[in-house]
């Protein structure tokens, strides 16, 4: 009989055996069952609903411990704290010239997100259900847009901020965004298809059987990595992994820290650990320190603690919560899909001057679901990555990614200080400003 009223190093290594048998369970009916390869569910997301299902929110017969949520946020942690390492070094300049039309339209289509989704939560949930959080509206960004990951790391801070019930709110909608993602982008790829609207292939069937089950056969695996030390010394994947904990630590350190000193600031351990790996890269690169960091292994790493934090972050939703919010939270997520549906095909449309359905189907799937939704349904239209739609995408995102660190951390901070309508609003009025440029810079195209 495990006993899990104390815990101890061995109900981690109890629960981590659990949820590792989940995710090669997840993986077996990911390759065997038709019906999910179609659908391109994730075996971590799998994993999170047999975990819900059967773990002690559920039926009880996983006897996972209370702490399966705490992983999440640690696990986030590490996945920001890999971030920088694994970026290249590319110029504004570059990302200027390149990508500027990509840039407003992944810019415009966050910063919509969040402030239309937060002015629809306190103008039109909150008048229909005047007792709900404020930030009840938010709630669809932090699962949309954000993910699993976002979703564990704005729930956290909303419980330190005394909201107990955000965590489960924001993993469920962030379950039903890759719902929305896969089915939703498989219907809008068929109607491209049908209405010529693709540059490529456009037919599932045609799809790489590797795509469908996620094995891939012996001549088209990649390297994950190579060695940037001997073994004698330090296994190059122990170097790495020791790189990537040591930076959360240290953001968990610098959070602490913040906390001890001023008690009314508590920034996200993630937050902090992606600020530290920025100042990491930074040194290793001027000390040539960089070139024994292999950015495939901490990618890897980062993928690896993603997966597993989405079978934790779901297996931890209280089901007792969203019965409880049902009937609100169907408004929201319906509602929200319609909105995101709207700002990312309209101006999907208007800020490609090329392959503007491939580039904006990756857009869908990325802002509901994941990366890995958004890359699947790409792959979909155009298997050979002709569009370049990733490419630039990827540019794009680096001056992108300083202003989700921001929201991610100040959104909880500003929306339980009553600061949540000027946030929504101030997304809003950066949107405007952001289009106004792109038409000054002539990026905006008029389209039949």
């Amino acid at each position: 009989m495990l006993d899990l009223t104390h815990f101890t190093p061995w109900t981690l290594f109890t629960d981590l055996g659990f949820v590792s048998i989940l995710l090669l369970i997840g993986k077996i009916i990911r390759v065997k069952v038709k019906l999910i390869q179609q659908l391109f569910i994730p075996p971590s997301l799998i994993a999170g609903l047999l975990g819900l299902t059967f773990g002690p929110n559920g039926l009880g017969w996983i006897p996972l411990s209370s702490e399966i949520g705490t992983y999440a946020a640690i696990l986030i942690a590490l996945v920001f704290g890999a971030l920088p390492l694994s970026s290249p070094n590319v110029s504004m300049k570059e990302i200027g010239e390149r990508v500027g039309p990509m840039w407003a339209f992944a810019q415009i289509g966050m910063l919509l997100q969040w402030g239309c989704m937060g002015l629809f939560g306190l103008f039109v949930i909150k008048l229909i259900w005047p007792d709900l959080n404020d930030a009840f509206g938010i709630m669809l960004s932090t699962g949309f847009y954000g993910g699993h990951g976002t979703a564990a790391a704005i729930g956290a801070a909303f419980e330190r901020f005394g909201w107990d019930e955000a965590r489960s709110l924001a993993m469920t909608t962030a379950t039903a965004g890759v719902v929305f993602a896969i089915i939703g982008g498989l219907l809008m790829v068929k109607w491209a298809a049908k209405h010529k609207q693709t540059a490529f292939i456009a037919d599932f069937d045609d799809l790489p059987e590797e795509l469908r089950s996620g094995l891939l056969p012996e001549d088209k695996r990649d390297s994950i990595g190579e060695a940037t030390t001997s073994s004698i010394s330090i296994d190059s994947l122990t170097f790495h992994m020791s790189l990537v904990c040591m930076v959360a630590f240290f953001g968990y350190l610098v959070s602490q820290g913040v906390k001890l000193y001023y008690p009314q600031l508590e920034l996200p351990v993630f937050s902090c650990a992606f600020v530290i790996g920025l100042l990491l890269k930074k040194g290793c690169d001027l000390t040539k320190v960089s070139r024994y960091i292999n950015p495939q292994t901490t990618q890897r790493l980062s993928s690896s603690f993603t997966d597993m934090l989405v079978a934790c972050g779901v297996a931890s939703i209280k089901l007792g919560v969203i019965v409880k919010y049902a009937v609100p939270l169907i408004v929201l997520l319906l509602a929200g899909a319609l909105i995101v549906f709207a700002i990312t095909f309209y101006f999907g449309r208007h800020l490609s001057h090329n392959y503007w359905f491939e580039r904006t189907i990756f857009a869908w799937g990325w802002w509901t679901g994941t990366m890995a939704m958004g890359i699947a349904l790409l792959r979909i239209v155009d298997p050979k990555l002709f569009s370049k739609a990733m490419d630039d995408y990827a540019m794009a995102y680096l001056p992108i990614a300083p202003i989700e660190i921001l929201l991610i951390t100040f959104v909880p901070i500003l929306f339980v200080n009553g600061f949540g309508l000027w946030l929504s609003l101030g997304c809003v009025v950066l949107s405007a400003l952001i289009l106004l440029l792109a038409w000054r810079m002539k990026w905006w195209v008029n389209k039949n």
